[in-house]
């Protein structure tokens, strides 16, 4: 959903209108497609992030047919952060709209046989260390490493340590660290957030044995397994980070922001620079509003203040994180400047409640 109208009451309402009158064509079809083919389910407007909606209720991680045949559940969708259903353990990527519905229509995928590259994690993230600060961490070292058009796997008591949410942010970020997928193989703690999500025990009994029993369950150690690269990190090293300011690899340190960002500013124009004169850094602007009440803008100066990425509201520890952060600095007499657009979309009605909770 597009943000149109922001920090007003009844803002989710009214934009969901919008929405409904700018894709009513769209609405529209979906609605008839839906009645008109048995097998076609349509998550409503409203419901939440899909890629989330997947994780918590369309996943199945392992399927059976109306013949009683079990299978490993998979996944295909026209959107590049369809692989953060790997974070469950459900193989699955982004494709380009036409071959999405020549999928629908029963056809096969077909894909050079990509390479494979095992990313050993070791250790625990150390307290105060977010899931978004070690996806931060992920996506520089892969992007050095090189996994364009790869399946990135996830092994090591590292990896086993992880929440599921934790895994599915990691999941989500391939996009930006290139990557087609980034799996996390199925185990213990997976089959609890199958439970935590609703899923009935028969599913969950039926997708422990089948895994168990061909050998897909664990994510431990890669022993048997010839990756076509590896690499490592130690989960202790991860810190509290950003990255930019114009690209996802660009880690910087949170205790070094300040002067990464002041240093950006006078650099030469490129991926660290705005090529910036120190005059013009230091440059202020006054934004004056319909009301006649200036504010006085610089560099550095937030306009937008956004919670509304998947790879973010997937995870209840960021978001409550989130939430504890902005209950403090309200309680310090802090308040948000009146240019400031801001916007929180939970990814998913349970993502509501905890928060409401």
């Amino acid at each position: 959903i597009i943000v149109d109208v922001a920090r007003v009451d009844n803002a989710l309402k009214r934009n969901e209108e919008i929405e409904f009158t700018r894709n009513r064509e769209r609405f529209l079809f979906l609605k008839w497609a839906q009645q008109a083919y048995k097998n076609m389910l349509i998550v409503p407007p409203g419901s939440g992030i899909i890629h989330q909606v997947n994780c918590e209720y369309l996943s199945r991680v392992v399927m059976e047919d109306q013949t009683g045949i079990v299978y490993p559940d998979g996944c295909v969708g026209t959107d590049s952060h369809t692989p953060m259903v790997n974070g469950v353990g459900v193989i699955g990527w982004g494709v380009g709209g036409i071959e999405a519905e020549s999928v629908m229509l029963g056809q096969p995928v077909t894909m050079v046989l990509p390479e494979v590259v095992g990313f050993h994690l070791t250790g625990a993230l150390r307290p105060g260390v977010s899931a978004t600060d070690l996806v931060l961490t992920i996506t520089q070292r892969l992007r050095k490493h090189g996994v364009v058009a790869k399946f990135v796997e996830f092994f090591g008591d590292g990896a086993e340590s992880l929440t599921v949410t934790t895994r599915m942010t990691v999941a989500n970020m391939c996009p930006e660290y290139g990557a087609t997928i980034g799996f996390f193989p199925i185990d213990e703690k997976s089959l609890e957030y199958l439970r935590i999500t609703g899923r009935s025990e028969e599913k969950v009994a039926l997708t422990e044995a089948y895994m168990k029993a061909n050998g897909l369950f664990g994510i431990g150690d890669a022993k048997g397994i010839h990756y076509s690269s590896t690499l490592s990190l130690d989960l202790t090293e991860v810190e509290p980070s950003v990255a930019g300011p114009k690209r996802p690899m660009d880690l910087v340190p949170l205790s070094g922001l300040q002067s990464d960002f002041n240093s950006c500013l006078t650099q030469p124009f490129g991926h660290k620079g705005y090529g910036l004169s120190e005059q013009q850094a230091q440059q202020k602007l006054t934004l004056t509003k319909g009301n006649g009440i200036g504010t006085r803008v610089y560099h550095g100066a937030l306009s937008i203040a956004a919670i509304t990425s998947c790879t973010n509201t997937s995870n209840p520890s960021v978001l409550i994180a989130a939430g504890l952060l902005a209950k403090k600095a309200v309680e310090a007499g802090l308040s948000v400047p009146e240019f400031v657009k801001t916007s929180l979309a939970p990814g998913s009605r349970v993502v509501t409640e905890y928060l409401e909770a």
